[in-house]
């Protein structure tokens, strides 16, 4: 019984990952069809720098999107503990005497541990129904990209939405002229398929381009706050976060502090070997908010 459900899981995600894919070879030809036909051919130096313009912002995406794919979110070892008093416990904590009669802690009785995977949850770590393990830094379960999406390839996911964004936000400027056209008295050219490919590319692509901005919206504003999509659903009643320290230190620990590798897919090695937050462990936070429980 076990096998087939993991049989199963393994096929629907699968499945997702075609779709996937295939939603991003279908904008891409729609568009590429759409583009030739409203830039003439791709005959003008407009249309070169637009051609040119589209695959550079493509290469970025589909490098983006692999990097959350194969990435792994962050995952607790086994027989994980912790070194210092770092965090206060979940909504329904166990105490130290409550797992494998290790003695409980006299300054932090309150450990956060996990039920389903029987081991000690590391700060901002949550537990995949879907993935069937912890997570460090959970945002949330991407099917999508078949994978969670959590402390080590969170930055990916932010730029594979922002490159993702931009592309369609390319092609439905390049083809606005062309749509507005449509609503003209004036005769268009074209054969009625490639009109009818231009009139589906526009808007294909402003629907993904405006969907794709809300959810990018939203994710930069839990980046402003050094907060996840979890953790804000948890402390929607808590006016203060002990990890907020501020925009900028905020922004650093999900792109690093390096600005040439911000809008790249990669960490460089100085900001992994100085930066503990990007292991997905270790979160500086305020020191008078140490208390809080989350």
């Amino acid at each position: 019984m076990k096998m087939e459900t993991e049989r199963r899981k393994e096929e629907d995600s699968s499945i997702w990952h075609c779709d996937g894919l295939e939603c991003v070879q279908v904008l891409y030809s729609l568009a590429w069809l759409g583009l030739d036909h409203d830039l003439g051919g791709f005959v003008s130096v407009t249309a070169l720098a637009v051609l040119i313009l589209f695959h550079l912002i493509l290469v970025m995406l589909l490098w983006s999107y692999f990097a959350v794919v194969f990435t792994d979110p962050g995952s607790v070892p086994p027989n994980w503990k912790p070194l210092l008093d770092e965090e206060r416990g979940d909504a329904d904590p166990l105490t130290g005497s409550e797992y494998g009669g290790m003695p409980p802690d006299s300054v932090n009785p309150r450990i956060r541990y996990c039920r389903k995977c029987n081991q000690l949850k590391p700060p901002r770590c949550h537990h995949c129904s879907v993935c069937g393990r912890c997570v460090l830094k959970m945002d949330h379960h991407c099917v999508w990209v078949v994978n969670c999406v959590g402390a080590l390839n969170y930055k990916y996911f932010l730029l594979f939405l922002f490159y993702t964004f931009l592309e369609t936000t390319l092609v439905t400027l390049s083809l606005l002229p062309h749509f507005i056209a449509f609503f003209s008295d004036d005769e268009i050219p074209g054969t009625p398929s490639m009109l009818a490919t231009t009139f589906l590319a526009f808007v294909l692509n402003l629907a993904f381009a405006l969907s794709v901005l809300g959810f990018l919206i939203m994710h930069i504003s839990l980046v402003a706050a050094n907060t996840t999509t979890i953790e804000a659903y948890e402390k929607k009643t808590t006016p203060k976060w002990r990890y907020d320290l501020g925009r900028k230190r905020n922004f650093e620990q999900v792109f690093g502090m390096d600005k040439r590798y911000w809008f790249a897919p990669c960490y460089s090695e100085e900001d992994i070997r100085r930066m503990p937050a990007l292991q997905g462990f270790e979160y500086p936070s305020k020191p008078d908010l140490d208390a809080q429980e989350f």
